[in-house]
């Protein structure tokens, strides 16, 4: 199981939100690159990035931020916020970027989605947020009535390479992640689960570890990482173990 730091950015800077409210935003580092580094040096086999902005644009924003991170780490980034097209698609993928995800994308054109799993085989994930168990597109401005469950399964023959699982009301609020969510929905599709939202321990590591047996895959954390409740080392250990 993986362990993924962190890096949203906001104007050029690392950032959380609470619940996704880009009014609630705590900066915890100018320098999104540094940070990246922080997070190599740590042992961390991959870094998610979120292009913050790009996800209520729908377009890059953030760019430089990201081309900065790439410049200067050599483990594999996952990117997702703001990719709507297959040529954003194709540009990351050639900027060196090693995973794209889709959110708003996968409910709105899912036909997106299968034609770049094609076109990048393995490097495509899909970005499902959750609020109360339905699907919220757009930055998570807008709520809608599909399910997650609903969604995931659009996409069982796509050959997308991992399901990210965000309960958005749980996401930067330190609340613990909603691991049934996860589990129920990993176990439901043939496509790893990356839990995201809420992790905030350990302990929290550990829930969602007892559950590698439903198909969870990784877990990503930013908040418990700057606010110092979770050591790198020992969540890279605890999980790869």
């Amino acid at each position: 199981m993986i362990f993924y730091p962190a890096i949203d950015l906001k104007d050029g800077r690392c950032v959380r939100l609470v619940k996704g409210d880009m009014n609630q935003v705590t900066v915890f580092n100018d320098s999104p690159a540094n940070q990246a580094r922080a997070f190599a040096d740590a042992g961390c086999q991959w870094i998610h990035v979120v292009d913050l902005n790009g996800a209520f644009a729908g377009a890059p924003v953030n760019a430089a931020a990201v081309r900065a991170i790439l410049a200067t780490v050599t483990v594999p980034v996952q990117l997702g916020g703001g990719i709507r097209d297959l040529a954003t698609v194709a540009n990351w993928l050639g900027a060196g970027v090693k995973r794209v995800v889709l959110g708003t994308a996968a409910v709105k054109d899912p036909a997106l989605v299968r034609e770049a799993c094609k076109h990048f085989p393995g490097q495509i994930a899909v970005g499902i947020d959750a609020r109360g168990g339905m699907v919220a597109t757009e930055g998570w401005a807008e709520t809608g009535t599909l399910s997650a469950l609903d969604l995931a399964r659009r996409f069982v023959d796509a050959g997308v390479a991992a399901i990210i699982h965000t309960d958005i009301d749980r996401d930067g609020v330190l609340a613990g992640p909603n691991v049934a969510a996860s589990a129920e929905l990993a176990r439901a599709v043939p496509i790893p689960v990356i839990v995201s939202g809420g992790v905030s321990s350990l302990d929290d590591l550990r829930a969602v570890k007892a559950q590698a047996g439903s198909g969870i895959a990784g877990v990503i954390s930013g908040r418990a990482i700057y606010d110092g409740r979770i050591n790198l080392k020992e969540a890279v250990a605890l999980l790869a173990a």
